[in-house]
């Protein structure tokens, strides 16, 4: 926290921070609520007819909302929908993806009081029955596309769904277009207070079915000091336009680029286009994007442009990344190649923005997640909850009173036992913390490899094998192995320039050997086409895992 003490009051009220010795607090009014947080701050006479919205369509038309047009169509769907007999409290399902219907359904659920629950495209079949099943949803708003293959199987998949609104419905379907045009006339707004329910989300996690994590409407105002750090103090600037690939149902996209984009009282570009980095930077180039959200997997598929301001009119300058750790020659190459600032964060969609960088306040370490960000106890415990020494891996833990913590588990109080340690709340992400207060990712201590006595971080060979040119993504487990309880296994895939061959197989261990350790390098290596990703763009190692435990029979 010291480099907090060395900010001006100014910079401190942008913060929303006050610093007293070591204490650093956030406050939040009663009236929080995520709509007058958003869209509800720029309906005045000097910023209604800003843009919002800046849609381009599957055809390249672009389409944009003004902030009053998607105020006046969020009152609407509100009436709807509470002339459906939906109120205050009640579940609103949104799977429409990152079209602007996503974005003016949950001002609407706002108005209404409502919970909106974030339903991602990605899900399959099975997941999302197990979502919409797990909270009894009751209305879901959704999209053709979607919705045209669950339609044959709806009724025995979401035995409790009872309306669905969309563009173009059939027999028995509400139109969603039509509910954007209904009269306002005896509505009135009930929106909810900072410890009200406001988003339900479906989390993937490494095993089991998604859990749905309830967070109040406190959440944005809790984020807001953070949000502004990993975007390096930027987010008034006159020009800002955001856009995000990560999808609107995962925390990213939502409160970490959607949410923030409307705080600042800027717009928000999108697109329903499936990312891909020549698509990526096209759009980047055509829509003057200056802040963006990317997964660090993205920014590896970004980085394989070998010159990307020679070939696209680029206004990016700020990158935020998060959900995984982000290897020092991916930041290297986005800073030095790309040209721009990445700041990286850390935390829980339970409990987020625990750690963290932010360029203009302080230095950046490459291949360190950074420092404590305000307002958050964090340190590292041994599994009985005792503080480790500096150099010394630990979990990664915060008090349990932390201000971006969730409202709980939905159904599921059991679950929610499992993440206290103590007064602490529990991560399962080990890292270490150096004598200057940065931390640096180990590993999962659910993903951990116990191999002939060692115990191995997966991370930091996966961080290594990505510094090889030959290597343009990995995923690092444990292989069951009878002689030594495990072995390392990397699962590699390689630059399309690249032969896959046992000499390339050598090379790589190789280069983890000299780098590491002997015991680090992977003893298998097998070469993939692609990884399947989980719905917040995450390699999907629980697959992986899954696989090598089937074919040993386990």
């Amino acid at each position: 926290m010291e480099f907090l003490k060395n900010l001006t009051s100014t910079e401190l009220c942008a913060l929303n921070l006050s610093v007293e010795d070591d204490d650093v607090s956030i406050e939040w009014r009663d009236d929080v609520n995520i709509f007058h947080m958003t869209i509800g701050q720029y309906l005045n006479d000097n910023s209604r007819d800003r843009t919002a919205i800046i849609f381009e369509t599957e055809d390249g038309e672009i389409e944009t909302q003004t902030f009053a047009e998607v105020d006046d169509k969020a009152s609407s769907l509100a009436s709807y929908l509470h002339k459906l007999g939906f109120m205050a409290g009640d579940l609103i399902g949104l799977h429409t993806g990152q079209h602007p219907d996503t974005a003016v359904g949950h001002m609407a659920i706002c108005k209404l009081g409502g919970v909106a629950v974030t339903l991602s495209q990605l899900y399959g079949p099975g997941s999302l029955s197990h979502a919409m099943n797990d909270c009894k949803l009751r209305i879901l708003i959704t999209s053709n596309d979607a919705w045209a293959t669950l339609r044959p199987q709806a009724s025995s998949l979401f035995p409790h769904l009872e309306h669905v609104l969309l563009r173009d419905p059939e027999e028995d379907e509400l139109d969603l277009a039509a509910a954007f045009k209904t009269d306002t006339t005896g509505f009135s707004p009930a929106y909810g207070g900072p410890d009200d329910p406001a988003l339900l989300m479906y989390t993937s996690g490494s095993t089991g079915q998604p859990k749905g994590i309830l967070h109040g409407h406190r959440i944005l105002a809790a984020y807001t000091p953070s949000i502004n750090l990993f975007f390096n103090m930027s987010m008034n600037d006159e020009d800002a336009v955001y856009w995000s690939p990560s999808d609107w149902a995962w925390v990213g996209g939502l409160l970490d680029m959607l949410f923030p984009a409307w705080m600042a009282g800027r717009p928000i570009a999108t697109s329903i286009d499936r990312f891909n980095a020549d698509w990526a930077y096209s759009f980047m180039a055509r829509h003057k994007v200056t802040h963006t959200f990317l997964a660090p997997t993205a920014i590896k598929r970004l980085a394989q442009t070998t010159d990307p301001r020679g070939e696209y009119d680029l206004a990016l300058r700020i990158i935020c990344t998060g959900g995984e750790a982000l290897a020092a020659d991916t930041l290297n190459w986005a800073e030095q190649k790309l040209g721009v600032v990445c700041n990286e964060f850390y935390g829980l969609t339970e409990v987020n923005h625990l750690i963290g960088n932010c360029a203009a306040l302080f230095e950046r370490r490459p291949g360190s997640m950074g420092r404590a960000y305000p307002g958050h106890d964090v340190l590292l415990v041994d599994e009985n909850g005792d503080g480790v020494a500096d150099g010394e891996a630990g979990e990664i833990v915060t008090r349990a009173s932390s201000p971006t913590r969730f409202l709980g588990y939905l159904n599921n109080p059991d679950k929610e036992q499992e993440m206290f340690l103590g007064p602490y709340l529990r991560t399962n992400d080990l890292a270490v913390r150096d004598e200057d207060g940065y931390f640096w990712y180990k590993g999962r201590s659910d993903d951990l490899i116990k191999s002939s006595g060692f115990r191995i971080g997966p991370a930091e060979i996966e961080e290594c094998l990505l510094a090889h040119p030959a290597v343009a993504e990995v995923a690092v487990i444990g292989k069951p192995d009878d002689e030594r309880g495990s072995i390392v296994k990397a699962f590699v895939k390689t630059r399309e320039e690249q032969q896959e061959n046992k000499a390339l197989t050598a090379e790589l261990q190789h280069h983890v050997r000299e780098r590491l350790s002997a015991y680090k390098a992977p003893r298998e290596i097998e070469f993939v086409s692609s990884f399947e990703m989980t719905s917040s763009a995450k390699i999907n190692r629980r697959v992986l895992r899954d696989s090598e435990l089937k074919e040993a029979g386990i």
